[in-house]
């Protein structure tokens, strides 16, 4: 079993910035990605940031530049830096991990980038 755990969203006004977290616990020390998604209300999940292999990383092309992904493996933690933060980043983030070829995810955050 794999749990994940996210935390840090919230309200923020456009320009700022937040730290999601997710901790994960259970079978967790063959996972081949580690990453962010984000769905808003009546769209798609999709893609925000992950780590392949522990060593490669991609980005959403909307956040490249301002949104870095890193994880702290003695935590077995992954972490999501978004910086400059706009309105557009309004979403529920969810957390994901790809383990033996299954997808886990976490119960999402909420981010909402307002003035």
């Amino acid at each position: 079993q794999v749990q994940l755990v996210e935390s840090g969203g919230g309200l923020v006004q456009p320009g700022g910035s937040l730290r999601l977290s997710c901790a994960a616990s259970g079978r967790i020390f063959s996972a081949s990605a580690m990453g962010w998604y984000r769905q808003a209300p009546g769209k798609q999940r999709t893609l925000v940031a992950r780590i392949i292999s522990g060593v490669s990383t991609n980005y959403g092309d909307s956040v490249k530049g301002r949104f870095t992904i890193s994880t702290d493996n003695t935590k077995n933690t992954v972490y999501l830096q978004m910086n400059s933060l706009k309105p557009e980043d309004t979403a529920v983030y969810y957390c994901n991990f790809r383990i033996d070829g299954l997808s886990y995810w976490g119960q999402g955050t909420q981010v909402t980038v307002s003035s």
